[in-house]
């Protein structure tokens, strides 16, 4: 259970400097105006929020990584803390702004605090 804690940790991990890169660098290219569904105008007008949305999410990825580097049992507090960051992210985002926010970002979130609470 241990190892399935670390993959999910670290595939969290990857999703939230994936949103890094695409709300601060791609928000206006392609993928972000996808994402957000938003024209060209719009995508432009809202770049900067979206990149200090994807800084934030930039300090989740970092956090996660530090709980996967940290020696236990600073290393177990610093994945709970994070984790529940995300959940708590997610649900609010999904409740707030989109739905596709809890199955993109809390649900990853709570399965992974869940595998690190079960191997903890």
């Amino acid at each position: 259970m241990e190892t399935t804690a670390t993959v999910l940790v670290g595939l969290v991990a990857a999703l939230h400097a994936y949103f890094l890169v695409l709300e601060m660098f791609l928000w206006e290219r392609a993928p972000g105006r996808k994402l957000s569904g938003f024209n060209a105008e719009l995508a432009r007008a809202t770049a900067p929020l979206a990149a200090n949305q994807g800084l934030y999410n930039g300090f989740l990825a970092a956090g996660l990584l530090w709980g996967l580097f940290a020696a236990d049992p600073t290393g177990f507090q610093v994945r709970v803390f994070f984790l529940g960051c995300v959940l708590v992210a997610g649900v609010y985002g999904g409740l707030t702004a989109n739905r596709r926010i809890l199955l993109a970002q809390a649900l990853p979130g709570a399965l992974a605090l869940g595998a690190i609470l079960l191997a903890g």
